[in-house]
């Protein structure tokens, strides 16, 4: 291997540490050069200011994102008008693959706070992607778990308790942030709980009444956006309807909806 392609690959593991393409450092059998040729097409650090759209509905589709800095959510606009929040993107996601189908966007992104994203002009990807085995294959790993994500999301609407549908959520977050190599344990929420009750088709004063549930529970700490997970076998067990351990001290589904 050459001094140029330890430079590369050195410097495209220091640059995407987070993204969920970073595994493409990882196989065996990509060299130097098709790490060189990929990091060309790369258009960095897009920045947008909190509530500034990434792209719009019928938008075409010209590029894929991945979230570098901040946060995103996803919505879905009826004919009517109404805002439904589908989806949250953290720092190293995709964004943008409900494009694929058509070629045109779906839904519109929105910063949830100052963000900034790489830009991935699709038809290059693909191209590079056609020759390039390892990128192929964690591209379809990327789309998976996004697939991954819209399942959980239904599994959460159909949750008949508001603390289950809540729990499910922060669990499904703790298990991206681990996936990114960040702390699963104490994190801050960068969306609103509005966003988070229209996301789990809940009333507002209901989700509340869930985080605070939570909270006496013992599984989580509430402190504004800061959350700190204090149990997190109990927090799954509610996830799931299922009976807490006793360190929890109670059944999640013994209560109606609060």
């Amino acid at each position: 291997m050459s001094q140029s392609d330890v430079v590369d690959l050195a410097r495209l593991r220091r640059s995407c540490a987070h993204c969920s393409l970073q595994e493409l450092c990882l196989p065996a059998g990509i060299t130097g050069e098709e790490l060189a040729e990929l990091d060309s097409i790369m258009r960095r650090r897009r920045p947008l200011n909190r509530n500034e759209r990434l792209f719009h509905h019928g938008d075409a589709l010209n590029c894929v994102f991945v979230a570098r800095e901040g946060a995103f959510k996803t919505i879905s606009i009826s004919r009517e008008g109404d805002e439904t929040v589908v989806g949250f993107h953290m720092p190293g996601e995709l964004i943008g693959l409900d494009a694929l189908g058509d070629g045109h966007h779906r839904c519109e992104a929105i910063a949830l706070v100052d963000s900034s994203v790489c830009e991935i002009p699709f038809d290059r990807l693909t191209e590079i992607a056609s020759h390039i085995p390892g990128l192929q294959f964690q591209l379809m790993r990327v789309i998976g778990q996004s697939v991954s994500r819209d399942q959980d999301h239904m599994a959460m609407l159909l949750r008949r308790q508001a603390h289950e549908r809540l729990a499910m959520f922060l669990m499904g977050l703790r298990e991206r942030l681990e996936i990114l190599g960040q702390r699963s344990d104490v994190f801050r929420l960068p969306m609103s709980r509005e966003d988070i009750a229209a996301y789990l088709g809940l009333a507002l004063e209901t989700v509340s009444r869930a985080f605070g549930r939570l909270q006496d529970d013992g599984i989580i700490h509430v402190h504004g956006r800061s959350i700190e997970v204090l149990n997190a076998d109990a927090l799954d067990a509610c996830a799931h309807g299922e009976q807490t351990p006793p360190s929890a001290g109670r059944r999640c589904g013994s209560r109606t909806q609060g």
